[in-house]
């Protein structure tokens, strides 16, 4: 019997980069994964809402606008939070929020790294309204703060640290390493699947999870080799797949916290228990809340949706109770 074709698609970081993983080891011999790199996530969502697609991987924080337009994705869990890896990168001559009133900071919009920079700016005095926000994705982000076209960005590594290698004068003003961060994980990242997928083909999405995270199982155990796969899939230096992931396969203080299904579960709150570093059990409650209130703020959503609009638990859970 020939494989099951899986289409998924992620951006080039690190965090997505499980999916080679599992991929190169053939973690799920019946499916097959076709994996392809799209940069901008609205795309990738595009792709799905039209059947093109069936799972991706992008940060933590669509659930809300999906269920607010009517866009037929779910988030179907959350995968890592960010422990260092997101930073607020200052150009030369900036010295801090007030500085960057009527200026122009980069950042992808509809995304967490919008949200980060908003609570930086607001923390710090400065009204998201006084600022001018610019999409852009990462690699155009470091090339436009290179270049003065922006004042300041927002960047996960390994970009914070090429813009920073790049300017001679910048300097971080905030990052997730700081306090309160890895307690909320409101910076972090998720998988996401398509309505079509999961209603038609709810096994084939239970097993595609369940590859991903005998992907983070495998990368654990094996991190020297599995740094390499991903560092191949993504076309990446090892060192820049090291400083999102960490060299040892454990939480990566820097970067992020790769969660495996046992900590995925009991963020979503499907399974109880403590997690590490002081983040709750369902903390994905809170999470959506959050979200939801900045997007309001942002105009990108009209009306508060309840978490069930956008997010699915269905293959979590199938998983969970495959493993008992």
């Amino acid at each position: 019997m020939s494989a099951e074709t899986v289409r998924l698609s992620l951006f080039s970081w690190p965090g997505y980069g499980f999916w080679f993983i599992a991929q190169e080891k053939n973690l799920a011999p019946d499916l097959e994964f076709e994996i392809t790199i799209i940069e901008d996530p609205y795309e990738s969502f595009g792709l799905m809402s039209a059947d093109a697609l069936d799972v991706t991987s992008s940060t933590a924080e669509y659930g809300p606008i999906a269920a607010d337009k009517g866009v037929p994705v779910k988030m179907v869990t959350y995968t890592n939070p960010s422990y260092g890896t997101d930073k607020i990168v200052l150009a030369p001559g900036i010295d801090g929020a007030e500085d960057l009133k009527g200026k122009s900071v980069a950042v992808l919009e509809g995304g967490l790294t919008q949200i980060f920079m908003g609570k930086w700016l607001e923390a710090n005095g400065v009204g998201i309204d006084e600022v001018k926000f610019t999409n852009l994705i990462m690699d155009d982000a470091v090339g436009a703060l290179v270049g003065g076209d922006v004042s300041a960005a927002e960047f996960w590594e390994p970009f914070g640290s090429q813009a920073l290698a790049a300017l001679p004068g910048a300097k971080v003003a905030a990052s997730s390493q700081e306090p309160g961060w890895i307690e909320t994980a409101l910076l972090g990242d998720a998988m996401y699947m398509s309505d079509a997928f999961l209603e038609q083909h709810p096994e084939t999405a239970a097993k595609t999870m369940q590859a991903y995270f005998d992907a983070v199982l495998y990368w654990k155990a094996n991190p020297t080799e599995a740094n390499q796969i991903i560092a191949h899939g993504l076309n990446f230096p090892v060192a820049d797949v090291e400083k999102v992931l960490g060299a040892s396969g454990d939480i990566h203080k820097g970067g992020i916290w790769v969660f495996d299904k046992t900590e995925a579960a009991k963020y979503m709150g499907l399974a109880p228990g403590e997690l590490p570093l002081g983040l709750p059990n369902g903390q994905i409650k809170d999470h959506w809340e959050t979200v939801t209130d900045w997007w309001i703020k942002f105009g990108l959503v009209d009306k508060r949706q309840p978490m069930e609009a956008g997010v699915d638990m269905t293959p979590l859970k199938t998983t969970l109770e495959s493993a008992q």
